[in-house]
C-alpha cells in the first residue's frame, strides 16, 4: 500500500519550482520571461501555489456586502472562497468548503443568508464559521467545535477586501494604512456596484498585468481611453511634458484646498498610489469627458478630481474619480486563460437613469478592455510559437512592466525557497 501511495503524496511540482527559480534568478535583466512562464501547466500551478496562495489578493469591495449575511464568492486557483458580513459589521473570509464531505457552501456569486448552510447535507454554520448543526446522525461523541469552517486571512482597508491563503501572510500594513488615508474622502462603505463586466481572456495572467503596466500601446490601440487619460501619471515620468507638469501643479493646489491626498507613494514594487489629472478640461473617464454620475462620492465636492490610481500586485488596478470609481480584478483560470472583472462604483444613493446612465458610464472601459483582450491574446499566440524568445522592455515606456516582472521573479524565488 505504501508503495502505491508514496508517489501520489510527493510534491507534484518537485523539481519544477527549483528550475523555475533558477531560470528567474539567471534571466536577462529588463527582458520578458522565458516561454514556459506564459504557457506551461506546471509553471501555472507554481504561480497559483507561490503567488496566489501566498500573497495578498484583491477579492472584492466591502460595499458589495453591506449588511449582515451578505456574501460574495470567488475562486483562487482551485480554492473556492466566501466572504461574508457577520455580526458587528465584521467581514469574515472562509474556504467555501463544507467540513463534512467538502461540498461548496455558497454556489452563487453573491447573496444574503441568515446562516451558511451546505446544500448537500444541510450542515449549518454561523456567519463567523462555527458549525452549529450537523444533524443527529453523527453520534453523541461528535464535536461541533472541531469542525468550524477553515478561515482565510482577511484585511479590510479603504473599502477593499484582501485575502491571503497562507498561514503566515506577508505584511502589508503600511499599504493598507495609506489606502485608508487616500480613500477617506470617498466614504467607501456607502458606495455600490453600478455595473460589472466579466471577461475571459485566452492568455496567461501575467500578460494581462504586463499589458496594463504600460501605455506604450495606447496611441495605437485605445482612442476611447485617450479621450480622458494622461499617458503618464506622475511628473517624474521621463515622458512627462511641461504642459502636464503645469497642469499637475494647478490641480494639486485645488486638491490641497479640498484636503484630498495626491502624493505618489510606492510600496516596494508591489503597490503604488497617486492622484494625477485627466486631460485638461476632462473630469471623468467618459466619451465626452463629463461626469458619468451627477451624485458625487463621499465628501467630494468637485467632479474634477483627476484619477487616483491604485496598483496592487498581483491582481488589481483602479481609477478613483470624483463621480465614479473603476476597480479591476484579475484571477488566473489556467495557463492561457484569465478572468478580468471590472466594477464601476457610484454613491449608494445614486439612481440609475436619473443620476447615471450605466451604458455611458461603462463605454470607455468596455472598449478598452476588449482592445486589451485582443492585444493580450495575440501576444499569447506569438509567445506559443517556437520562434519566441524573450525580448527587451523599453526602460522609458515599459518601466512599470519591468517592475512587475521583477516583483514576480522575486516573489517566486523567495516563496519557493520557503516552501
Amino acid at each position: 500500500m505504501n508503495q502505491v501511495l508514496t508517489p501520489m503524496l510527493e510534491d507534484p511540482l518537485s523539481g519544477v519550482s527549483e528550475k523555475a527559480a533558477s531560470m528567474l534568478a539567471n534571466r536577462k535583466p529588463n527582458y520578458s520571461l522565458e516561454q514556459p512562464f506564459y504557457n506551461d501547466e506546471r509553471i501555472f500551478k507554481l504561480d497559483i501555489r507561490e503567488i496566489f496562495e501566498k500573497e495578498w489578493i484583491f477579492a472584492g469591495m466591502t460595499c458589495e456586502i453591506p449588511k449582515k449575511g451578505n456574501f460574495i464568492t470567488l475562486n483562487i486557483g482551485d480554492n473556492p472562497i466566501v466572504l461574508v458580513r457577520g455580526a458587528e459589521d465584521k467581514v469574515h473570509g472562509f474556504f467555501n468548503v463544507c467540513r463534512h464531505r467538502g461540498s461548496r457552501l455558497c454556489v452563487t456569486e453573491k447573496g444574503k443568508v441568515a446562516k451558511l448552510v451546505c446544500p448537500y447535507h444541510k450542515w449549518t454554520y454561523e456567519l463567523d464559521g462555527r458549525l452549529i448543526f450537523a444533524g443527529s446522525d453523527m453520534g453523541e461523541s461528535f464535536d461541533l467545535n472541531a469542525h468550524s469552517l477553515k478561515p482565510v486571512n482577511v484585511k479590510v482597508a479603504g473599502g477593499y477586501i484582501f485575502v491571503c491563503l497562507a498561514e503566515t501572510p506577508p505584511d502589508i500594513e503600511e499599504f493598507t494604512q495609506s489606502l485608508e488615508h487616500y480613500l477617506e474622502p470617498y466614504d467607501t462603505e456607502n458606495l455600490k456596484v453600478a455595473v460589472q463586466s466579466d471577461i475571459v481572456e485566452d492568455c496567461n495572467w501575467k500578460l494581462v498585468i504586463e499589458n496594463n503596466r504600460e501605455c506604450y500601446h495606447c496611441n495605437g490601440s485605445h482612442p476611447e481611453l485617450l479621450n480622458s487619460l494622461q499617458q503618464f501619471d506622475d511628473t517624474d515620468d521621463p515622458l512627462a511634458t511641461p504642459e502636464y507638469k503645469d497642469l499637475v501643479a494647478r490641480k494639486q493646489k485645488d486638491w490641497d484646498d479640498m484636503r484630498v491626498p495626491y502624493t505618489l507613494k510606492y510600496f516596494g514594487k508591489r503597490n503604488r498610489m497617486t492622484r494625477t489629472p485627466l486631460l485638461d478640461g476632462v473630469v471623468s473617464m467618459t466619451m465626452d469627458g463629463k461626469p458619468a454620475c451627477s451624485k458625487l462620492m463621499g465628501r467630494i465636492t468637485s467632479p474634477d478630481m483627476g484619477s487616483l490610481r491604485i496598483l496592487h500586485l498581483p491582481n488589481s488596478w483602479n481609477h478613483w474619480q470624483g463621480d465614479h470609481t473603476i476597480v479591476f480584478r484579475v484571477l488566473p483560470l489556467g495557463p492561457q486563460k484569465t478572468l478580468v472583472t471590472t466594477k464601476w462604483l457610484v454613491h449608494k444613493d445614486a439612481v440609475e437613469g436619473v443620476d447615471y446612465d450605466p451604458e455611458n458610464m461603462r463605454k470607455v472601459w468596455d472598449a478598452t478592455n476588449y482592445q486589451d483582450k485582443v492585444l493580450a491574446e495575440e501576444n499569447q499566440r506569438g509567445i506559443n510559437s517556437i520562434a519566441y524568445q524573450p525580448g527587451p522592455y523599453s526602460e522609458t515606456f515599459e518601466f512599470g512592466v519591468i517592475d512587475f516582472v521583477n516583483w514576480y521573479s522575486e516573489r517566486i524565488i523567495e516563496n519557493t525557497r520557503k516552501s
